[in-house]
């Protein structure tokens, strides 16, 4: 196994990574008698953090999907988004294969919380699609996805879901040993070149943690379908070989964390820096450079013999930067930078109930300046205080959450903006669910919100060029807050070796808040206005396992479904970027040390559009892998992503970019893990 550290020139300073890149390699390589010597010792567990009781994913009511282990190695992709892109109910807002976020039911942007370990991701991913999210799925331990508006109460106004990654940079539990984990792969259609390292040391009572990660790609092969359509739109100004203009990207990132860990609780601090590089493909001549700063800190103690059994804290301070470099020179900068944390106590049981209290902050400051600075400079604060209970009786389970934030977002004006102003808000929110067990076998749960956001700063106060999306956008300053009614619900049946689970959801908004073409044109482009609409989301997700085959390795059938309709109440428009249909089905077979998979995706042609947006065609995607466990003492693993082997013309309906930036063509990718 190689582990590919060096410096990218893309930024200054680069030691810090460095360092962990040299710290990672060193404990991996140098001593690996100790790591044999430590061969039993086993990484903590990682905790599902969007529950917030703890309970296994089978008694928790609320749907969550999660991801961790060797299916997540198996699902990285570059971006956030793509690598959930298949999960029934989930869609990318794909924007080359460099900055794609992910859309949950249809809903995208503010209407979906992205999260790192509990606490928000303080970057500008929801103001723009082509902004990178300030994290890299390369060190995700695990990511959890919190479907439909009972995730409010984990964060005020994600009505669409929670997005919520972990990395356990900060140890919460004993570690005595050295323990790690490392990656690295090569191909695909952008020519990929990818490493990561991750250790653990431990001496019983202090733990430290290091990563760091690094990949380079070239731009994206893509099919000649696609490649002959590019060469004819808009004149030409799209050129290609075969590949996506202006999609090659270099990014890197480390994180260093330690904590103290004690009997009941543990105290501890990481800081990570992100580095991205990229062509924003819409424009064949800009690049952005971002960089994110984060220092975390958190604490925990548990088993008190109080009216709290538990009590956690967690605050984040962020720096992130992101710069659009046209030709070299630096045309708009973005700052956002600020603390969010939350404080929360899981209080003693009463009777059978059992539930937590919490409080979430926010404040932070947000700047564009230059060319594309369609936003104006803003201050944020938040607060916001929630209860959730779960009260088990016999084989039902019936839980209820509610919250209220208050929100300030302060515009500091300018020529465009107009004068200073402020806009407080006081959004409220409440779920109540209910998960009942027919038997060990059959279940079935429910969930009732009630939910409101507050308008986002561009919502309120945007009034400029936004050239990625090629539109003029102009705020509302009127707009009040969101408010909507959901429903949604869930029929599974598991065994052992089977599972069927099947969910239906429906989200009526009185006022939601969305861009809409007003037929104008500002500076040659078309002008999009932030409206309240009353709007119905309504969708279908379906995922199933079967066993069979067994004897010579296990083979399984697996089956998935989705379907989101999205549309104006009044009207009976449908909204705009909605993902069509998508079946899939596929076969994973296991025998030994060798595992392999393949795997078809039908989507649907989306010829329901709103207006002024194109249908999309339906695509046929088939992927396959394959891997093989080597018995060393490294346990290595090497494997083989092949994918659309049909090569197929694939364009994303939710992506902004449909019409310019197809999906990768036929590739293959070759990796090799390990873990001590």
């Amino acid at each position: 196994m190689l582990f590919y550290f060096k410096s990218v020139s893309m930024n200054p300073n680069k030691s810090f990574i460095s360092i962990v890149g040299l710290l990672a390699a060193y404990v991996i390589w140098i001593i690996p008698a100790k790591a044999e010597e430590n061969s039993t010792i086993q990484a903590p567990a990682v905790p599902i953090t969007g529950n917030l009781l703890g309970t296994g994913t089978d008694e928790f009511v609320v749907p969550i999907t999660i991801l961790n282990g060797r299916e997540l190695s198996m699902r990285r992709e570059s971006t956030l988004g793509e690598t959930l892109n298949d999960i029934p109910g989930v869609s990318s807002s794909y924007f080359g294969p460099n900055a794609s976020r992910p859309i949950i039911r249809g809903m995208e942007g503010d209407h979906v919380q992205i999260m790192q370990n509990g606490v928000g991701v303080l970057d500008a991913s929801a103001l723009s699609p082509d902004h990178a999210v300030g994290v890299d799925p390369l060190i995700a331990e695990q990511i959890e996805i919190i479907r439909g508006p009972a995730a409010v109460i984990y964060s005020g106004g994600a009505v669409g879901g929670v997005v919520n990654v972990i990395d356990h940079r900060i140890p919460k539990e004993s570690l005595n040993g050295v323990i790690g984990r490392g990656e690295a792969r090569i191909g695909g259609a952008d020519n990929e070149r990818s490493s990561a390292a991750v250790i653990d040391i431990g001496n019983g009572l202090l733990a430290i943690h290091a990563d760091a990660y690094i990949r380079k790609n070239d731009d994206l092969s893509i099919p000649d379908a696609a490649a002959t359509k590019l060469k004819n739109i808009e004149g030409g100004i799209h050129p290609n070989n075969g590949k996506l203009t202006n999609s090659a990207a270099e990014s890197d990132g480390g994180a260093f964390g330690a904590s103290i860990t004690f009997e009941k609780g543990y105290a501890g601090f990481s800081y990570a820096r992100t580095n991205s590089f990229y062509g924003t493909v819409a424009e064949p001549n800009v690049k952005i450079d971002m960089v994110n700063d984060r220092i975390d800190f958190s604490s925990e103690l548990f088993d008190l013999s109080s009216a709290l059994k538990r009590i956690k804290f967690h605050m984040v301070y962020t720096d992130y930067q992101h710069q659009e470099i046209n030709n070299g020179n630096i045309e708009t900068t973005f700052l956002n930078h600020g603390i969010e944390g939350t404080l929360e106590g899981a209080h003693t049981q009463i009777g059978s109930l059992v539930g937590v209290l919490g409080m979430q902050f926010q404040n932070t400051r947000f700047e564009a300046s230059g060319n594309e600075a369609f936003v104006p400079p803003s201050h944020n604060t938040k607060q916001g205080f929630y209860i959730y209970e779960e009260l088990p009786i016999d084989q039902l389970k019936l839980s209820a959450g509610a919250r209220i934030d208050q929100a300030n977002i302060h515009s500091s004006g300018g020529a465009r903006f107009g004068s200073a102003l402020s806009r407080e808000f006081e959004p409220k929110n409440l779920s109540v669910g209910a998960l009942y067990h027919f038997d060990h076998q059959w279940s079935v749960e429910t969930n009732l919100a009630h939910t409101e956001r507050a308008p986002s700063q561009d919502e309120l106060f945007a009034n400029g060029a936004h050239i990625a999306t090629h539109q003029y956008e102009i705020g509302d300053l009127s707009l009040s807050k969101e408010m909507s009614n959901g429903l949604d619900g869930r029929l599974c049946w598991k065994t052992e070796k089977n599972s069927i689970s099947l969910s239906g959801f429906y989200t009526k908004f009185n006022n939601f808040i969305t861009l809409f073409n007003t037929g104008t044109i500002n500076s040659g482009l078309n002008v999009f206005q932030a409206q309240e609409i009353p709007a119905i989301f309504k969708g279908l997700e379906s995922e199933a396992k079967f066993r069979i085959y067994e004897g010579h390795g296990d083979l399984n059938l697996n089956l998935r479904g989705d379907y989101v309709q999205a549309k104006d109440e009044h009207t009976g428009k449908p909204l705009p970027r909605i993902s069509p249909m998508r079946l899939g089905t596929g076969l994973d077979y296991n025998f030994g040390d060798l595992a392999s998979k393949i795997d078809l995706l039908y989507g649907f042609k989306q010829y329901r559009v709103a207006s002024n947006e194109l249908p999309t065609e339906g695509y046929v995607l088939i992927n396959a892998t394959i891997s093989y466990r080597l018995r060393t003492a490294f346990n290595l693993e090497v494997f083989a992503k092949a994918r659309n082997l049909l090569n197929e013309d694939i364009r994303d309906h939710s992506s902004f970019l449909k019409e310019i930036a197809p999906m990768g063509g036929r590739s293959v990718l070759l990796g090799l893990r390990g873990e001590f």
